[in-house]
Protein backbone atom coordinates (compact mmCIF):
# COMPACT_ATOMS: atom_id res chain seq x y z
CA UNK A 1 0.00 0.00 0.00
CA UNK A 2 1.61 3.64 -1.01
CA UNK A 3 3.19 5.27 1.72
CA UNK A 4 -0.13 7.91 3.29
CA UNK A 5 2.23 9.04 6.18
CA UNK A 6 2.65 12.54 4.65
CA UNK A 7 -0.16 13.96 3.24
CA UNK A 8 -2.74 16.87 1.58
CA UNK A 9 -5.81 17.79 2.35
CA UNK A 10 -8.18 16.92 -0.60
CA UNK A 11 -7.75 13.90 -3.34
CA UNK A 12 -5.51 15.31 -6.27
CA UNK A 13 -6.94 17.22 -9.27
CA UNK A 14 -6.53 13.39 -10.99
CA UNK A 15 -8.98 11.71 -9.08
CA UNK A 16 -11.65 14.25 -8.48
CA UNK A 17 -11.65 16.53 -11.70
CA UNK A 18 -14.78 18.43 -10.62
CA UNK A 19 -14.43 21.48 -8.20
CA UNK A 20 -14.90 20.06 -5.03
CA UNK A 21 -14.27 22.94 -2.34
CA UNK A 22 -17.74 24.71 -0.96
CA UNK A 23 -17.64 28.16 0.25
CA UNK A 24 -16.69 29.64 3.43
CA UNK A 25 -20.23 31.86 4.01
CA UNK A 26 -20.91 31.30 7.36
CA UNK A 27 -20.66 32.80 10.86
CA UNK A 28 -21.10 31.86 14.56
CA UNK A 29 -24.74 33.77 14.53
CA UNK A 30 -25.58 31.85 11.26
CA UNK A 31 -24.06 28.72 12.82
CA UNK A 32 -26.19 28.85 16.09
CA UNK A 33 -29.12 29.19 13.07
CA UNK A 34 -28.86 26.26 11.83
CA UNK A 35 -27.82 24.13 15.00
CA UNK A 36 -30.89 25.24 16.67
CA UNK A 37 -32.74 25.09 13.22
CA UNK A 38 -31.62 21.37 12.09
CA UNK A 39 -33.35 20.08 15.61
CA UNK A 40 -36.06 22.41 16.38
CA UNK A 41 -39.01 20.51 15.17
CA UNK A 42 -38.12 17.86 17.34
CA UNK A 43 -39.79 20.17 20.35
CA UNK A 44 -43.02 20.62 18.14
CA UNK A 45 -43.56 16.81 17.83
CA UNK A 46 -42.32 13.45 17.78
CA UNK A 47 -41.17 13.72 20.90
CA UNK A 48 -44.65 13.49 22.52
CA UNK A 49 -44.58 9.90 20.72
CA UNK A 50 -42.29 9.31 24.18
CA UNK A 51 -45.48 9.90 26.18
CA UNK A 52 -47.70 6.91 24.78
CA UNK A 53 -44.35 4.90 25.60
CA UNK A 54 -43.54 5.96 28.92
CA UNK A 55 -45.75 8.08 30.14
CA UNK A 56 -44.68 12.10 31.60
CA UNK A 57 -42.16 10.14 34.57
CA UNK A 58 -41.00 7.62 31.70
CA UNK A 59 -40.50 10.46 29.09
CA UNK A 60 -38.80 12.82 31.72
CA UNK A 61 -36.29 10.40 32.79
CA UNK A 62 -34.99 9.31 29.10
CA UNK A 63 -35.18 13.24 28.75
CA UNK A 64 -32.74 14.32 31.48
CA UNK A 65 -31.04 10.89 30.45
CA UNK A 66 -30.63 11.80 26.73
CA UNK A 67 -29.85 15.35 27.49
CA UNK A 68 -26.87 14.70 29.44
CA UNK A 69 -25.94 12.79 26.58
CA UNK A 70 -26.19 15.13 23.85
CA UNK A 71 -24.77 17.85 26.23
CA UNK A 72 -21.66 15.82 27.07
CA UNK A 73 -21.28 14.57 22.86
CA UNK A 74 -21.91 18.24 21.86
CA UNK A 75 -19.00 19.30 24.12
CA UNK A 76 -16.82 16.92 23.22
CA UNK A 77 -17.75 16.68 19.21
CA UNK A 78 -16.84 20.46 18.92
CA UNK A 79 -13.40 20.02 19.30
CA UNK A 80 -12.88 17.48 16.31
CA UNK A 81 -15.21 19.65 14.02
CA UNK A 82 -12.66 22.88 14.70
CA UNK A 83 -9.51 20.92 14.28
CA UNK A 84 -10.80 19.14 11.26
CA UNK A 85 -13.82 21.49 9.62
CA UNK A 86 -14.55 18.89 6.90
CA UNK A 87 -18.14 18.81 5.57
CA UNK A 88 -17.93 14.87 6.20
CA UNK A 89 -18.24 15.16 10.32
CA UNK A 90 -18.23 12.02 11.76
CA UNK A 91 -17.33 10.46 8.53
CA UNK A 92 -13.71 12.60 8.14
CA UNK A 93 -13.31 12.06 12.21
CA UNK A 94 -13.98 8.33 12.28
CA UNK A 95 -11.75 7.42 9.63
CA UNK A 96 -8.71 9.49 10.61
CA UNK A 97 -9.03 8.49 14.26
CA UNK A 98 -10.15 4.58 13.71
CA UNK A 99 -9.67 3.94 10.33
CA UNK A 100 -11.35 4.24 7.05
CA UNK A 101 -13.66 1.25 8.12
CA UNK A 102 -14.94 2.83 10.86
CA UNK A 103 -15.14 5.66 8.93
CA UNK A 104 -17.38 4.27 6.82
CA UNK A 105 -19.91 2.98 9.59
CA UNK A 106 -20.06 6.85 10.74
CA UNK A 107 -20.48 8.22 7.55
CA UNK A 108 -23.69 5.16 6.91
CA UNK A 109 -24.91 6.48 10.21
CA UNK A 110 -24.92 9.85 9.90
CA UNK A 111 -26.79 9.51 6.24
CA UNK A 112 -29.47 7.05 8.11
CA UNK A 113 -30.15 9.84 10.03
CA UNK A 114 -30.02 12.32 7.52
CA UNK A 115 -32.11 10.45 5.20
CA UNK A 116 -35.04 9.58 7.80
CA UNK A 117 -35.34 12.91 10.06
CA UNK A 118 -36.28 14.74 6.74
CA UNK A 119 -39.59 12.77 6.01
CA UNK A 120 -40.54 12.83 9.13
CA UNK A 121 -40.81 16.56 9.23
CA UNK A 122 -42.31 16.83 6.11
CA UNK A 123 -45.47 14.41 6.99
CA UNK A 124 -45.59 16.85 10.10
CA UNK A 125 -45.34 19.87 7.70
CA UNK A 126 -48.36 18.33 6.09
CA UNK A 127 -49.96 17.80 9.58
CA UNK A 128 -49.65 21.69 10.35
CA UNK A 129 -50.70 22.71 6.51
CA UNK A 130 -54.06 20.62 7.21
CA UNK A 131 -55.43 23.04 9.80
CA UNK A 132 -56.13 24.91 7.19
CA UNK A 133 -56.55 23.09 3.99
CA UNK A 134 -58.31 19.51 5.70
CA UNK A 135 -58.72 17.98 2.35
CA UNK A 136 -55.16 18.23 1.26
CA UNK A 137 -53.34 15.05 1.42
CA UNK A 138 -50.21 15.08 3.66
CA UNK A 139 -47.91 13.68 1.33
CA UNK A 140 -48.27 15.81 -1.05
CA UNK A 141 -47.47 19.01 0.70
CA UNK A 142 -44.06 16.19 2.18
CA UNK A 143 -43.02 16.07 -1.45
CA UNK A 144 -43.86 20.34 -2.11
CA UNK A 145 -41.56 20.93 0.87
CA UNK A 146 -38.75 18.47 -0.54
CA UNK A 147 -38.45 19.95 -4.01
CA UNK A 148 -38.91 23.81 -2.52
CA UNK A 149 -36.29 23.29 -0.26
CA UNK A 150 -33.97 20.93 -2.11
CA UNK A 151 -34.13 24.07 -4.66
CA UNK A 152 -33.34 26.36 -2.30
CA UNK A 153 -30.03 24.22 -1.12
CA UNK A 154 -29.01 23.68 -4.61
CA UNK A 155 -29.27 27.88 -5.53
CA UNK A 156 -26.34 28.49 -2.67
CA UNK A 157 -25.08 27.85 1.14
CA UNK A 158 -25.47 31.24 2.01
CA UNK A 159 -29.37 31.73 0.80
CA UNK A 160 -30.03 28.76 2.66
CA UNK A 161 -28.06 30.26 5.37
CA UNK A 162 -29.92 33.36 6.11
CA UNK A 163 -33.55 32.17 5.55
CA UNK A 164 -32.47 29.16 8.29
CA UNK A 165 -31.31 31.94 10.73
CA UNK A 166 -34.83 33.76 10.02
CA UNK A 167 -37.37 31.12 10.43
CA UNK A 168 -35.00 29.70 13.59
CA UNK A 169 -35.56 32.77 15.28
CA UNK A 170 -39.48 32.57 14.27
CA UNK A 171 -39.65 28.93 15.52
CA UNK A 172 -37.99 29.82 18.98
CA UNK A 173 -40.37 32.51 19.39
CA UNK A 174 -43.07 30.35 18.58
CA UNK A 175 -42.08 28.16 21.43
CA UNK A 176 -41.84 31.28 23.78
CA UNK A 177 -45.25 32.44 22.79
CA UNK A 178 -46.23 28.95 23.14
CA UNK A 179 -45.18 28.89 26.90
CA UNK A 180 -46.71 32.26 27.45
CA UNK A 181 -50.39 30.48 26.73
CA UNK A 182 -49.58 27.06 28.33
CA UNK A 183 -46.85 27.97 31.36
CA UNK A 184 -49.65 29.70 33.10
CA UNK A 185 -51.62 26.33 33.29
CA UNK A 186 -49.09 24.10 34.55
CA UNK A 187 -50.62 21.83 37.32
CA UNK A 188 -48.22 19.66 38.78
CA UNK A 189 -51.10 16.89 39.40
CA UNK A 190 -51.88 16.77 35.67
CA UNK A 191 -48.06 16.39 34.86
CA UNK A 192 -47.74 13.18 37.42
CA UNK A 193 -51.29 11.97 36.59
CA UNK A 194 -50.99 8.12 35.23
CA UNK A 195 -47.24 9.37 35.00
CA UNK A 196 -45.94 5.38 34.49
CA UNK A 197 -48.45 3.37 32.63
CA UNK A 198 -45.97 0.57 31.60
CA UNK A 199 -43.76 0.72 34.36
CA UNK A 200 -40.27 1.49 34.97
CA UNK A 201 -39.85 0.05 31.12
CA UNK A 202 -41.53 2.86 29.66
CA UNK A 203 -38.50 4.57 30.27
CA UNK A 204 -36.44 2.44 27.97
CA UNK A 205 -39.44 2.69 25.28
CA UNK A 206 -39.19 6.52 25.59
CA UNK A 207 -35.71 6.28 24.89
CA UNK A 208 -35.76 7.11 20.76
CA UNK A 209 -38.33 9.85 21.37
CA UNK A 210 -36.40 11.83 23.65
CA UNK A 211 -33.70 11.69 21.31
CA UNK A 212 -35.43 12.97 18.89
CA UNK A 213 -34.96 16.29 20.64
CA UNK A 214 -31.63 16.40 19.47
CA UNK A 215 -31.71 14.55 16.23
CA UNK A 216 -29.42 16.34 13.84
CA UNK A 217 -27.48 18.73 15.87
CA UNK A 218 -23.77 17.52 15.30
CA UNK A 219 -24.99 18.66 11.38
CA UNK A 220 -23.13 22.01 12.36
CA UNK A 221 -19.64 20.16 12.40
CA UNK A 222 -20.96 19.33 8.99
CA UNK A 223 -21.09 23.48 7.95
CA UNK A 224 -17.77 23.64 9.53
CA UNK A 225 -15.98 23.28 6.08
CA UNK A 226 -18.15 26.65 4.98
CA UNK A 227 -17.39 28.43 8.50
CA UNK A 228 -15.65 31.71 7.38
CA UNK A 229 -13.55 30.98 10.91
CA UNK A 230 -13.85 27.35 11.89
CA UNK A 231 -11.80 27.15 15.05
CA UNK A 232 -14.02 29.97 16.43
CA UNK A 233 -17.30 29.82 15.20
CA UNK A 234 -18.04 26.41 15.16
CA UNK A 235 -17.42 26.92 19.05
CA UNK A 236 -19.52 29.62 19.63
CA UNK A 237 -22.78 28.26 17.36
CA UNK A 238 -22.35 24.32 18.80
CA UNK A 239 -22.26 25.38 22.37
CA UNK A 240 -25.07 28.42 22.14
CA UNK A 241 -26.75 25.86 19.91
CA UNK A 242 -27.15 22.97 22.71
CA UNK A 243 -27.94 25.16 25.29
CA UNK A 244 -30.56 26.88 23.75
CA UNK A 245 -32.11 23.20 23.16
CA UNK A 246 -32.03 21.95 26.59
CA UNK A 247 -34.22 24.74 27.51
CA UNK A 248 -36.70 24.80 25.04
CA UNK A 249 -37.20 21.33 25.03
CA UNK A 250 -38.09 21.64 28.83
CA UNK A 251 -40.18 24.01 28.22
CA UNK A 252 -41.98 22.01 25.95
CA UNK A 253 -42.33 19.49 27.95
CA UNK A 254 -43.79 20.75 30.99
CA UNK A 255 -46.06 23.10 28.64
CA UNK A 256 -48.14 20.19 27.45
CA UNK A 257 -47.84 17.57 29.63
CA UNK A 258 -48.69 20.15 32.92
CA UNK A 259 -52.01 21.90 31.24
CA UNK A 260 -54.25 18.48 30.80
CA UNK A 261 -52.02 15.14 31.42
CA UNK A 262 -49.83 13.64 28.91
CA UNK A 263 -53.02 11.49 27.22
CA UNK A 264 -54.07 15.04 26.17
CA UNK A 265 -50.58 16.27 24.26
CA UNK A 266 -50.65 12.26 22.29
CA UNK A 267 -54.45 12.09 21.24
CA UNK A 268 -56.87 14.17 19.78
CA UNK A 269 -59.85 14.78 22.22
CA UNK A 270 -62.39 13.07 20.37
CA UNK A 271 -60.17 9.29 21.92
CA UNK A 272 -60.20 10.17 25.05
CA UNK A 273 -62.94 9.66 27.77
CA UNK A 274 -62.52 10.30 31.26
CA UNK A 275 -62.99 6.92 33.75
CA UNK A 276 -64.30 6.91 37.37
CA UNK A 277 -61.26 7.31 38.71
CA UNK A 278 -60.47 9.91 36.96
CA UNK A 279 -57.80 8.45 34.47
CA UNK A 280 -58.86 9.20 30.72
CA UNK A 281 -59.14 6.00 28.63
CA UNK A 282 -57.68 5.89 25.75
CA UNK A 283 -59.81 4.30 22.38
CA UNK A 284 -58.19 1.37 20.94
CA UNK A 285 -58.65 3.48 17.44
CA UNK A 286 -56.69 6.10 18.31
CA UNK A 287 -53.56 6.92 16.65
CA UNK A 288 -50.76 9.56 18.02
CA UNK A 289 -50.95 12.90 16.88
CA UNK A 290 -48.27 15.07 15.13
CA UNK A 291 -48.99 18.04 16.78
CA UNK A 292 -48.55 18.50 21.03
CA UNK A 293 -48.38 21.96 20.94
CA UNK A 294 -51.49 23.06 19.62
CA UNK A 295 -53.14 20.33 20.56
CA UNK A 296 -52.66 21.85 24.62
CA UNK A 297 -53.45 25.12 23.74
CA UNK A 298 -56.39 24.12 22.55
CA UNK A 299 -57.44 23.08 26.14
CA UNK A 300 -56.49 26.83 26.53
CA UNK A 301 -57.92 29.20 23.66
CA UNK A 302 -60.17 28.89 20.99
CA UNK A 303 -58.78 27.12 17.96
CA UNK A 304 -60.67 29.76 15.31
CA UNK A 305 -58.67 32.35 17.38
CA UNK A 306 -55.98 34.47 16.02
CA UNK A 307 -53.40 33.61 18.55
CA UNK A 308 -54.17 29.73 17.96
CA UNK A 309 -53.51 30.50 14.42
CA UNK A 310 -50.48 32.21 14.64
CA UNK A 311 -49.26 29.46 16.70
CA UNK A 312 -50.18 27.33 14.19
CA UNK A 313 -48.30 29.05 11.56
CA UNK A 314 -45.27 29.70 13.65
CA UNK A 315 -44.74 26.35 14.60
CA UNK A 316 -44.70 25.87 10.49
CA UNK A 317 -41.68 27.76 10.37
CA UNK A 318 -40.54 25.17 13.23
CA UNK A 319 -40.34 22.11 10.87
CA UNK A 320 -39.56 24.08 8.12
CA UNK A 321 -36.11 25.34 9.92
CA UNK A 322 -35.36 21.60 10.80
CA UNK A 323 -35.94 20.39 7.50
CA UNK A 324 -34.16 22.78 5.46
CA UNK A 325 -31.20 22.77 7.74
CA UNK A 326 -31.00 18.73 7.87
CA UNK A 327 -31.22 18.76 4.03
CA UNK A 328 -28.67 21.06 3.58
CA UNK A 329 -26.59 18.96 5.90
CA UNK A 330 -27.15 15.44 4.48
CA UNK A 331 -26.44 17.15 1.34
CA UNK A 332 -22.94 17.80 2.25
CA UNK A 333 -22.72 14.59 4.64
CA UNK A 334 -23.15 12.61 1.27
CA UNK A 335 -21.15 14.87 -0.72
CA UNK A 336 -17.89 14.05 1.42
CA UNK A 337 -18.57 10.24 0.75
CA UNK A 338 -18.60 10.77 -2.62
CA UNK A 339 -15.45 13.27 -3.55
CA UNK A 340 -13.30 10.17 -2.00
CA UNK A 341 -15.32 7.53 -3.41
CA UNK A 342 -17.00 5.87 -0.58
CA UNK A 343 -20.14 6.51 -2.26
CA UNK A 344 -20.17 7.40 -6.26
CA UNK A 345 -17.95 9.83 -7.15
CA UNK A 346 -20.63 11.66 -9.15
CA UNK A 347 -21.98 12.94 -5.51
CA UNK A 348 -18.92 14.61 -4.25
CA UNK A 349 -19.07 17.31 -7.32
CA UNK A 350 -20.19 20.67 -6.05
CA UNK A 351 -21.66 23.38 -8.80
CA UNK A 352 -18.94 25.46 -10.47
CA UNK A 353 -21.96 27.98 -10.51
CA UNK A 354 -23.25 27.92 -6.75
CA UNK A 355 -20.81 25.95 -4.93
CA UNK A 356 -23.68 23.70 -3.64
CA UNK A 357 -23.32 20.04 -3.78
CA UNK A 358 -26.52 19.56 -5.95
CA UNK A 359 -26.27 16.26 -7.32
CA UNK A 360 -26.01 14.61 -3.60
CA UNK A 361 -29.06 16.74 -2.35
CA UNK A 362 -30.88 15.08 -5.04
CA UNK A 363 -30.05 12.29 -3.90
CA UNK A 364 -31.38 12.36 -0.60
CA UNK A 365 -34.79 14.06 -1.84
CA UNK A 366 -35.26 10.90 -3.92
CA UNK A 367 -34.53 8.75 -0.89
CA UNK A 368 -36.96 10.80 1.43
CA UNK A 369 -39.75 11.03 -1.04
CA UNK A 370 -39.53 6.93 -1.21
CA UNK A 371 -39.42 6.67 2.71
CA UNK A 372 -42.51 9.67 3.08
CA UNK A 373 -44.62 6.72 1.28
CA UNK A 374 -43.18 3.59 3.15
CA UNK A 375 -43.02 4.74 7.03
CA UNK A 376 -45.42 5.86 9.50
CA UNK A 377 -43.93 9.02 11.56
CA UNK A 378 -42.76 6.21 14.52
CA UNK A 379 -40.45 4.23 12.30
CA UNK A 380 -38.95 7.35 10.77
CA UNK A 381 -37.87 8.92 13.97
CA UNK A 382 -36.66 5.34 15.12
CA UNK A 383 -34.43 4.61 12.23
CA UNK A 384 -33.14 8.51 12.90
CA UNK A 385 -32.41 8.21 16.31
CA UNK A 386 -30.75 4.61 15.56
CA UNK A 387 -28.36 6.10 13.16
CA UNK A 388 -27.97 9.44 15.57
CA UNK A 389 -26.96 7.16 18.84
CA UNK A 390 -25.09 4.89 16.53
CA UNK A 391 -23.01 8.22 15.21
CA UNK A 392 -22.35 9.51 18.60
CA UNK A 393 -20.63 6.35 19.22
CA UNK A 394 -18.56 6.13 16.97
CA UNK A 395 -17.50 9.69 17.01
CA UNK A 396 -16.64 9.51 20.63
CA UNK A 397 -14.40 6.28 20.50
CA UNK A 398 -12.46 8.83 17.70
CA UNK A 399 -12.55 11.52 19.32
CA UNK A 400 -10.79 9.15 22.29
CA UNK A 401 -8.44 7.25 19.66
CA UNK A 402 -7.20 11.19 17.98
CA UNK A 403 -6.70 12.42 21.48
CA UNK A 404 -4.03 9.30 21.87
CA UNK A 405 -2.62 8.75 18.01
CA UNK A 406 -2.54 12.53 17.37
CA UNK A 407 -1.86 14.74 20.57
CA UNK A 408 -0.01 17.16 18.76
CA UNK A 409 -2.62 17.76 16.58
CA UNK A 410 -3.64 21.48 16.30
CA UNK A 411 -6.97 21.62 18.69
CA UNK A 412 -8.04 25.46 19.03
CA UNK A 413 -11.21 24.09 20.76
CA UNK A 414 -10.60 21.57 24.03
CA UNK A 415 -13.33 19.07 25.45
CA UNK A 416 -13.97 20.52 28.82
CA UNK A 417 -13.40 17.50 31.24
CA UNK A 418 -11.83 15.48 29.23
CA UNK A 419 -12.00 12.45 28.85
CA UNK A 420 -15.36 12.68 31.33
CA UNK A 421 -17.44 14.09 28.86
CA UNK A 422 -16.67 11.48 25.93
CA UNK A 423 -16.62 8.67 27.90
CA UNK A 424 -20.75 9.69 29.41
CA UNK A 425 -21.30 9.95 25.93
CA UNK A 426 -20.34 7.25 24.95
CA UNK A 427 -21.48 5.20 27.45
CA UNK A 428 -25.06 6.43 27.41
CA UNK A 429 -24.97 6.34 23.46
CA UNK A 430 -24.55 2.47 24.01
CA UNK A 431 -27.50 2.33 26.08
CA UNK A 432 -29.75 4.17 23.86
CA UNK A 433 -28.46 2.23 21.07
CA UNK A 434 -29.09 -1.22 23.24
CA UNK A 435 -32.04 -0.28 24.36
CA UNK A 436 -34.03 0.32 20.66
CA UNK A 437 -32.84 -2.48 19.21
CA UNK A 438 -34.14 -4.56 21.55
CA UNK A 439 -37.41 -2.82 22.18
CA UNK A 440 -37.84 -2.66 17.91
CA UNK A 441 -36.92 -6.55 17.88
CA UNK A 442 -40.11 -8.35 17.36
CA UNK A 443 -42.01 -5.38 18.37
CA UNK A 444 -45.65 -6.31 18.12
CA UNK A 445 -47.28 -3.04 18.67
CA UNK A 446 -45.64 -1.96 15.08
CA UNK A 447 -48.07 -0.52 12.48
CA UNK A 448 -46.90 -3.02 9.64
CA UNK A 449 -44.52 -6.21 9.28
CA UNK A 450 -41.70 -4.01 8.09
CA UNK A 451 -41.47 -1.93 11.54
CA UNK A 452 -42.06 -4.77 13.95
CA UNK A 453 -38.61 -5.61 12.78
CA UNK A 454 -37.07 -2.32 12.40
CA UNK A 455 -33.72 -3.17 14.46
CA UNK A 456 -33.16 -6.06 12.19
CA UNK A 457 -33.67 -3.74 9.31
CA UNK A 458 -31.61 -1.11 10.76
CA UNK A 459 -28.68 -3.81 11.63
CA UNK A 460 -29.01 -5.10 8.38
CA UNK A 461 -28.82 -1.93 6.24
CA UNK A 462 -25.00 -1.92 8.32
CA UNK A 463 -23.69 -5.07 7.71
CA UNK A 464 -25.20 -4.90 3.48
CA UNK A 465 -22.86 -1.26 3.93
CA UNK A 466 -19.79 -2.44 5.52
CA UNK A 467 -20.06 -5.15 2.31
CA UNK A 468 -20.44 -3.09 0.38
CA UNK A 469 -17.43 -1.05 1.59
CA UNK A 470 -15.26 -4.42 2.07
CA UNK A 471 -16.40 -5.41 -1.29
CA UNK A 472 -16.38 -2.59 -3.53
CA UNK A 473 -15.41 0.53 -2.55
CA UNK A 474 -12.06 -0.53 -0.29
CA UNK A 475 -10.03 -2.49 -3.21
CA UNK A 476 -10.37 0.67 -5.16
CA UNK A 477 -8.90 3.31 -3.15
CA UNK A 478 -5.96 5.00 -4.14
CA UNK A 479 -3.18 6.63 -2.03
CA UNK A 480 -5.23 9.93 -2.84
CA UNK A 481 -8.29 8.77 -1.30
CA UNK A 482 -6.78 7.86 1.79
CA UNK A 483 -5.13 11.36 2.57
CA UNK A 484 -8.59 12.76 2.63
CA UNK A 485 -8.08 11.81 6.16
CA UNK A 486 -4.82 12.17 6.41
CA UNK A 487 -4.56 8.77 8.23
CA UNK A 488 -5.22 5.61 7.01
CA UNK A 489 -5.94 1.52 9.04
Amino acid sequence: MPDTDRVSPLPSPAVSPEPAHLRKTLGPVALWGLGVGYVISGDYFGWNLGLAAGGSVGLLVAYVLVSIMAVAFVFSYTEMACAIPRAGGVFVYAARGLGVTAGFLGGTAQAIEFVFAPPAIAMAIGTYINNWLPGVDRRHVALAAYLVFTGLNMWGVRQAAVFELFVTVMAVLGILLFAGIALPHFDIQNFTANALPHGAGGILAAIPFAVWFYVAIEGVANAAEEARHPQRDVALGFGSAIVTLVILGAVVLAGCVGVGGWERAVYEPHHLAAGGDGVLTISTEATPADNPLLLTAAQIIPTESRLFQALVGIGLLGFIASFNGIVLVAGRALFDMGRVGYLPRVLGQASPRTGTPVKALLLNMALGIVAIYGLDTAGLITLSALGAVTLYITSMLALLALRRKEPDLPRPYRTPLYPVLPIAALVLAALALCTMLYGNFNNEQAPNAFERWLSVWYVGLLAAALAYFALVVRPHLTADDLRHFEAID
